[in-house]
């Protein structure tokens, strides 16, 4: 029998946008509450083997789709005007806000995956967070990227993604393995910001006025992996240098001391890696 309840709900946002979500709520003592942030494109159901598992260890979880993602996407994609910054600004403020409803007085926590972490200096709300656990999260910028990884992704930042929002009103990522269709918007503030130092930062100034990016001195840990070809420590080191004052912790995981295949840049949450996700409650436990 499972320890932990689990429902489906919908998550108003500011602007009266609707997210589909779902919450995990311990059956034991509440410890704390968590934030999922999911990666560009990956549905919230990726996360449910381990969101059950960090609820079962006594913490409330959130797990959502950003808009025009999986539930989330409500009408025809090619009809979204979402963007990168939109689910900084807010989809993620909004699950926060309901992740305090669902679990009152306690700590919040982040634990974001690629984009899911790269995104929280937009969030408005993001000081009451109490740390944040971030897994794959990095600048993706091109140019730091091994030559043959980087001619892979100069193709599908400066080639696919350009093309596909040109034909079809949106990119196709599923025909090449990385999650669901993304609006054009998302596309194409992804493409610029890989192609730029800093990731996010180089909207700043021109679509991004209001950030915490200097403001934010949250405890936090940043997990990469020895066979992620995009969060390399390189692209880890660009992103920090976004976080002017944020306090950062580093862990670079080798799938060989763990004896697996493979941990790259999303098999972490895989149930195959459950070996893994002790990291991320024990981190929880000291914070």
């Amino acid at each position: 029998m499972s320890n932990v309840y689990i429902t489906e709900s919908k998550i108003i946002c500011a602007d009266n946008f609707v997210l589909a979500a779902t919450t995990y709520s311990p059956k034991k003592a509440l410890k704390g509450a968590v934030l999922i942030g999911p990666a560009t494109g990956i549905k919230r159901q990726f996360y449910a083997n381990f969101a059950t598992f960090i609820a079962e260890a006594g913490y409330g979880v959130i797990t959502f789709d950003n808009r025009g993602i999986g539930g989330s996407l409500l009408s025809e994609i090619k009809n979204s005007d979402t963007s990168l910054q939109c689910w900084g600004e807010k989809d993620m403020p909004a699950v926060l806000e309901q992740l305090k409803t669902a679990f009152p007085r306690t700590k919040y926590h982040l634990i974001g995956h690629s984009a899911g972490g790269q995104l929280v200096g937009l969030m408005h709300n993001a000081q009451e967070l109490s740390s944040i656990f971030n897994v794959a999260c990095s600048s993706g910028q091109l140019k730091n990227m091994a030559p043959l990884h980087s001619i892979k992704a100069h193709f599908f930042m400066n080639f696919f993604i350009p093309l596909n929002n040109a034909l079809f009103g949106y990119t196709k990522t599923q025909w090449v393995g990385m999650g669901e269709p993304l609006p054009k918007a998302v596309a194409q503030q992804w493409r610029e910001w890989c192609n730029s130092e800093g990731y996010v930062k180089a909207a700043f100034g021109k679509t991004i006025h209001h950030h915490l990016y200097d403001d934010l001195t949250t405890p936090s840990m940043w997990v990469n992996a020895t066979d992620d070809d995009i969060a390399i420590n390189a692209n880890v080191d660009d992103m920090l240098s976004v976080f002017t004052k944020l306090s950062a912790q580093r862990l670079t995981l080798s799938p060989n001391d763990y004896a697996l295949d493979e941990i790259g840049h999303m098999k972490f949450f895989s149930r195959k890696s459950q070996v893994l996700w002790s990291h991320a409650s024990n981190w929880l436990a000291d914070h």
